[in-house]
């Protein structure tokens, strides 16, 4: 059986069967499906997702037309070490469910997208002799994924360097998938702004913090409000449902600020920006890449392997991107950012450095190496 470019599946072939693995925050689940969705326009295949239990993608998932099965699979606590020995009994019914799985679905391939769900599925794969393939959104690989990648066919990257945790010619630099929709805007600068009530004419920063909110940004934003709003500068800050009441309180009464806890409409959100703020997560990165939006990153601490770190220094080694660190943030965030959004020549050679590093069409590339795979299974 061939797989290429065609959905049509002649005489009675077995259908390809694909698992995708991985979730529990958007960053992981929106790159999932991006990948689902180009390899359903490329092949007429069965996918199934595995994800964990409880976790936004058990929801996300099926309203994007797809099945999935949860595993009880949650993350180590690293602060709190005894609360580890029930998500050790989690890991090891996930493991057993995983097999399950394996055993039932008879997947041709099984991609990892990273997640709580990716590490039991992806072993119980390799194990039945499945071949796998990661995709490795961070410039810094974590522990689960470095295992994998040891059996896994390919590794799909988004950052140069790499082969320190993958061996190199199983890497093939592909890039993140991002949300299409943000690609679809007809709307201009000015007509952007105006959806979000704000000046057309005036200079514009986006805040955002996740759907739960970054508390630190947060903060920083609650203290700095009105000297961003003094300096004329209009704010579109997402707070993320755990600030939503602190948020609206702090911009009372201050014209050309929006405070919101969720956007929907990120296509118009990042068109209205002159600059963004916000958290170092690959998929946000990628999306800023391919749009050449000029950012100040404020990696979260909070992260397996400070990952957020290293994929900010990925940009800001090159120009790319302002680092301040988390620890700085509540003092140097609001002053740093005035006096960014005031130099346009210094936003300008942001957005064309940032450019430079945007990989497009990543999931079209991820889905030529899981066809690839297919093949050489049959």
């Amino acid at each position: 059986m061939i797989v290429n470019n065609t959905t049509s599946n002649p005489g009675n072939q077995r259908r390809p069967r694909v698992i995708i693995s991985g979730g529990g925050t958007g960053g992981h689940i929106f790159p999932a499906l991006s990948i689902a969705d180009a390899l359903r326009s490329r092949i007429d295949a069965d996918i199934l997702f595995v994800g964990a239990e409880n976790r936004m993608e058990m929801t996300r998932v099926p309203d994007a037309g797809y099945n999935i099965i949860g595993l009880p699979v949650a993350g180590f606590d690293r602060k709190h070490l005894w609360k580890n020995i029930s998500v050790l009994i989690k890991l090891f019914k996930s493991m057993r469910r995983s097999r399950k799985i394996i055993k039932d679905f008879k997947p041709d391939i099984a991609i990892g997208v990273g997640g709580y769900a990716s590490g039991p599925t992806l072993k119980a794969a390799q194990k039945a002799g499945i071949p796998t393939l990661l995709q490795e959104q961070n410039s810094y690989a974590g522990v689960t994924n470095k295992l994998l990648g040891q059996k896994a066919e390919k590794i799909c990257v988004a950052y140069d360097g790499m082969e320190k945790f993958f061996p190199a010619d199983k890497i093939v630099k592909t890039g993140n998938p991002i949300r299409k929709t943000l690609l679809d805007s007809q709307k201009t600068i000015k007509e952007a702004r105006e959806s979000f009530g704000l000046n057309p004419e005036k200079t514009t920063l986006l805040v955002v913090g996740g759907s739960l909110g970054a508390l630190t940004i947060n903060e920083s934003l609650e203290k700095g409000i009105k000297k961003l709003a003094e300096n004329g500068i209009q704010v579109i800050w997402q707070t993320g449902k755990n600030f939503g009441d602190r948020g609206p309180l702090a911009a009372k009464g201050l014209k050309g600020v929006v405070v919101t806890p969720f956007i929907t409409d990120m296509s118009s959100a990042y068109k209205a920006a002159d600059l963004v703020i916000g958290r170092a997560g690959a998929g946000s990165i990628s999306e800023l890449q391919v749009l050449g939006k000029p950012v100040i990153l404020v990696p979260s601490p909070n992260v397996a392997e400070d990952h957020q770190t290293h994929n900010a220094r990925a940009l800001s080694d090159k120009g790319a991107a302002v680092l301040i660190t988390d620890a700085e943030a509540r003092e140097k965030l609001v002053d740093a950012t005035i006096k960014l959004i005031k130099d346009k020549e210094e936003l300008n050679r942001m957005s064309q450095e940032i450019s430079k590093m945007a990989l497009l069409d990543s999931d079209r590339h991820i889905v030529d190496e899981v066809c690839k795979i297919i093949n050489n299974r049959q």
